[in-house]
């Protein structure tokens, strides 16, 4: 007797536990316009049903079933079910989903006139000509002379880090040296030290003749930072000697 009521209560509580709900709800859009033909399906039990044509769904479920609302143009919609939504409708909102619009290209139609159509689909004479000259231009490569430096201009060359193997020439003399500096350094400079402008070119022969160290400078035609500190600190010492009577 006591194991037939243990199965019966067994039985009953069993039930209880499998016993599935109804859920049923309506699928708008965001104009609040009822949308037909979208498919239902209740994620636990792969239960699947369609609104109909004002958009209402019944299904069977229970609290905590996720039900999924899919419809072509729109995006997929999840909704969790709660304990409120059994015996009470779910109202789930469609959002419409972004289409990108294929890029069109216009072209002028053919219109039957002669004149009209040669000037539309063909381009001028003139702009073929200049196409042509361009494409052919840009073909040749530039004349070493252009970008050479024009007659009295100084140009310091860009040569550090170049090697070469056995007895090289110098690319710099003491004269482009001295251009060099004196444009470097600026009239401002000597005109502190007191040295009159046409004696700026002799005061520095002046100061590379009398000991400062410039093959490296002469032989690379360059001159780095500290070759100026150099030249800097051996005129402060030698301007006095250089003003002597």
């Amino acid at each position: 007797m006591k194991i037939k009521l243990f199965f019966i209560l067994f039985t009953i509580f069993f039930i209880n536990i499998n016993a599935q709900d109804y859920i049923f709800g309506k699928a708008v859009s965001e104009d609040k316009a009822e949308i037909p033909d979208v498919t239902v399906i209740n994620i636990r039990t792969d239960e699947r049903v369609s609104t109909n044509r004002d958009g209402h769904f019944m299904i069977s479920g229970r609290a905590g079933d996720e039900l999924r609302f899919v419809k072509t143009v729109y995006e997929r919609t999840n909704q969790k079910v709660t304990k409120e939504n059994i015996g009470s409708p779910i109202n789930v909102t469609l959002i419409k989903a972004a289409t990108l619009i294929a890029e069109v290209e216009i072209k002028k139609e053919i219109t039957g006139d002669i004149k009209i159509d040669s000037k539309n689909l063909n381009p001028p004479k003139k702009v073929q000509k200049l196409k042509s000259d361009l494409a052919l231009y840009m073909s040749q490569k530039s004349d070493p002379r252009i970008m050479a430096a024009r007659p009295g201009e100084f140009v310091q060359p860009i040569t550090k880090g170049t090697f070469s193997f056995g007895k090289t020439k110098n690319k710099w003399d003491d004269m482009d040296l001295m251009n060099y500096l004196q444009n470097a350094l600026g009239e401002k400079f000597f005109e502190d030290l007191k040295i009159d402008k046409p004696q700026i070119q002799h005061f520095i022969l002046y100061i590379l003749r009398t000991g400062f160290e410039r093959n490296k400078i002469l032989k690379y035609g360059y001159c780095t930072e500290e070759d100026m500190n150099r030249f800097k600190n051996a005129v402060f010492n030698r301007l006095s000697a250089y003003k002597k009577p």
